[in-house]
């Protein structure tokens, strides 16, 4: 066997490749230099819109980062434009087909992942476009669907120039939980904090949770602000 081939097989990421929500590389928090500041990100997995969320944020001038896939623009380009041109929201990647990020088929949730690196590159690059395309934004911030990755396809999206997000706090629970739940999650968020939710689920208990929750954070002096604010 050729040495290269040897030193690639034996590299601590083919040995050690880890997979999950929180694996090497993904950026789960940020520094809020004393500030008492936290992100809230929005996840759009497919294709419904929870128009109740979105426009109260937009009426208390709440920021949000508002992660994208392919299969929710399918079904809301004309409403993307919209947001993409609202300066209190930041539009981000959250892939093309909403799988998680693997380069040999690992599955989350029972969804089946990207089954090699080319298939992350294309759940990456294609989605990428396809914003740009509809709303005309460069995206560079990733979150893949079920927020899963192992540490080769974080590494592939890194070189791609992109920053893999993870989260702090999971605010809704893939939109299962109660709004009580909801609520409790919120309000526990720390200044640094990324926090987990999603935006297409309006039959759900998201905004019924987040609406309290971040009343009550404004109230104690939180603000909130965007990833592009905060990251490097």
């Amino acid at each position: 066997m050729p040495i290269i081939a040897i030193i690639l097989i034996l590299s601590p990421e083919f040995i050690f490749a880890e997979f999950g929500l929180d694996p090497r590389g993904t950026v789960n928090s940020f520094n809020p230099h004393n500030k008492k500041i936290i992100a809230l990100t929005f996840d759009a997995c497919s294709g419904r819109y929870d128009k109740e969320l979105i426009d109260f944020l937009i009426k208390n001038k709440i920021k949000a980062t508002l992660f994208i896939s392919g299969r929710w623009i399918d079904k809301n380009a004309d409403i993307l434009k919209k947001l993409a041109r609202n300066p209190l929201f930041e539009i981000e990647n959250h892939g093309l087909t909403h799988r998680p990020l693997s380069i040999d088929c690992k599955s989350a949730y029972s969804i089946k992942g990207t089954c090699s690196k080319k298939e992350v590159i294309d759940e990456i690059l294609k989605e990428e476009a396809k914003i740009y395309r509809v709303a005309g934004i460069k995206t560079k911030y990733f979150r893949s669907g079920t927020a899963h990755y192992d540490t080769e396809a974080i590494n592939i999206a890194n070189r791609l120039g992109y920053k893999v997000i993870g989260f702090t706090v999971n605010g809704d629970f893939g939109a299962t939980a109660d709004a009580k739940t909801i609520y409790k999650q919120v309000i526990g968020a720390k200044p640094g904090s990324i926090i987990l939710a999603h935006m297409n689920h309006p039959e759900k208990n998201t905004f019924e949770g987040f609406k309290p929750a971040l009343l009550y954070l404004k109230k104690k002096g939180f603000h909130f602000v965007k990833l592009e604010e905060v990251l490097k």
